[in-house]
């Protein structure tokens, strides 16, 4: 079953997926083949677990659909666990220890180790949204806080100088260090491409929302396109090219940061 495109039953042509896996190393999932997980305190939730440490990743990436009325109120992260929770489209109230506020389009919550988090749909329509929970990585001296706030409020810019390249970070961690990482979206007009392929220490997990592309995973090629997850691991080698014509390739994604590698 293929819930998120309502495609069900028998094809009128071959099995055949985009998806490929490489564990510990990458992935690429798109929709077509994703199944729902029921997870303990989602109610009236559609959640689909993607990135996890048994694909190779230090973080767990959802992605749900929560209908009106439904949330969790249980709360979502505990002890050590850090989340960040991206609102698409929607209308959802998100609580945590010292904040309530509510969020639409394009609204974000990040709750810091040891705060859970709650959240409903009060909206009369279903919210989508990338969900993400990561152990927290001390260092002495140095603690994050809550954030939230709304994409559409963060002004773009330039990514390395490139004009048709651009990019909007969602917290401090360049200015604290209590932050081990960070959320950002990184948008391509149609042709622009990174300027180099990266190679770095750095993992990701990634939810392209919109446009089409090409991207380069360990020095091979793939075609992607909205509506797709790809896990990039630890020295995995990185690049996109954006194609089509109507929409930049744009997607929001995690990075870990503000730490040095532990032996």
């Amino acid at each position: 079953m293929s819930y998120l495109n309502k495609v069900t039953g028998y094809r009128e042509d071959l099995l055949a997926n985009r998806s490929v896996v490489k564990k510990d190393l990458y992935a690429i999932i798109e929709p077509d083949g994703i199944v729902k997980n029921t997870i303990p305190g989602f109610e009236k939730c559609d959640m689909t677990i993607l990135g996890t440490p048994k694909l190779g990743a230090s973080f767990v990436d959802y992605l749900i659909t929560c209908h009106p009325g439904g949330g969790n109120q249980e709360g979502f992260g505990g002890e050590g666990i850090q989340t960040f929770f991206y609102i698409f489209n929607g209308k959802v109230r998100v609580k945590t220890d010292g904040v309530e506020e509510v969020i639409g389009d394009t609204g974000y919550i990040y709750t810091a180790p040891g705060n859970k988090l709650y959240f409903e749909n009060i909206g009369d329509e279903p919210a989508f949204g990338f969900l993400y929970k990561r152990r927290y990585q001390e260092l002495e001296g140095h603690f994050p806080h809550n954030v939230v706030g709304h994409a559409k409020d963060i002004p773009w810019v330039e990514y390395e100088g490139m004009k048709d390249v651009l990019v909007k970070d969602f917290l401090p961690s360049a200015e604290n260090l209590g932050f081990d990482m960070n959320f950002h979206i990184l948008s391509f007009e149609p042709g622009a491409s990174h300027g180099y392929i990266e190679t770095h220490y750095q993992e990701h997990g990634a939810y392209i929302y919109s446009g089409q592309g090409m991207y380069n995973l360990d020095n091979e090629w793939f075609p992607v396109k909205k509506g797709d997850y790809i896990f990039m691991g630890s020295y995995c080698l990185q690049a996109a090219y954006a194609v089509g014509r109507d929409e930049p390739l744009a997607y929001i994604y995690s990075k870990d940061c503000n730490r040095d590698v532990e032996i």
